[in-house]
C-alpha cells in the first residue's frame, strides 16, 4: 500500500485532499440492491469500512455530480457486474468515471462478475452487447468510452460469482 500512495502524490489527487470513502459500490440496483449488494455493503459496514453506495445521496440534491464527487473522493472502487450492469447508462458512465480515477490518481478497482462471463464484459458479447446495440445511434459520443472502460475493468483479476 505504501507505494500506492507514493504514486498517488500530487497536488490536485483526492488523496492529499483527505478521502471520503474507502470503498465506492457501483452496482445496478435492480439485478443486486436486495440480495448480493446488499449483503456486500452490510460485511464491508460491520468491518468499519466506509463504503458509499447510492442510498446515501441527500433528498433533493442532484444525483450525477453527488456520484461523481464520491467515486473521486474513495480510495477504492467495488464494481458488481451483473446481467443487465451494461443497460444502464448511468452504470456505464460511473465505471468510466471510476477507470478515470485508477489511472489518475491510483484508484483500487476491484471487479465482482455476479452471474456474467467475465469475457462478455470484457468483449461486450451477450448481454453487454446487447446493450451496445441499442447505444450506438443515440450515445455515440460515449460508447468507446463505455466500451474502453468495461475492458479495463474486466482485464483486472476479480471475482466470478456464479452459483449455477
Amino acid at each position: 500500500m505504501a507505494s500506492t500512495s507514493t504514486q498517488m502524490a500530487s497536488d490536485s489527487s483526492p488523496s492529499n485532499l483527505g478521502w471520503t470513502h474507502e470503498v465506492f459500490l457501483s452496482f445496478r440496483g435492480e439485478d443486486t440492491r436486495y440480495n448480493f449488494t446488499d449483503h456486500l455493503y452490510n460485511a464491508l459496514v460491520e468491518k468499519r469500512i466506509i463504503t458509499f453506495r447510492d442510498d446515501k445521496l441527500k433528498r433533493g440534491e442532484k444525483i450525477a455530480p453527488e456520484l461523481l464527487n464520491a467515486i473521486e473522493k474513495s480510495r477504492s472502487s467495488i464494481v458488481v457486474f451483473s446481467k443487465t450492469y451494461a443497460h444502464s447508462t448511468w452504470c456505464l458512465d460511473e465505471l468510466a468515471k471510476i477507470m478515470e480515477c485508477s489511472r489518475k490518481y491510483g484508484q483500487i478497482v476491484l471487479p465482482i462478475f455476479y452471474h456474467v462471463d467475465p469475457s462478455d464484459v470484457r468483449k461486450q458479447t451477450g448481454r453487454f452487447g446487447e446493450a451496445f446495440t441499442r447505444y450506438e445511434e443515440n450515445w455515440k459520443n460515449k460508447v468507446q468510452s463505455w466500451k474502453e472502460a468495461l475492458t479495463e475493468a474486466s482485464n483486472i483479476s476479480g471475482w466470478h460469482v456464479d452459483d449455477g
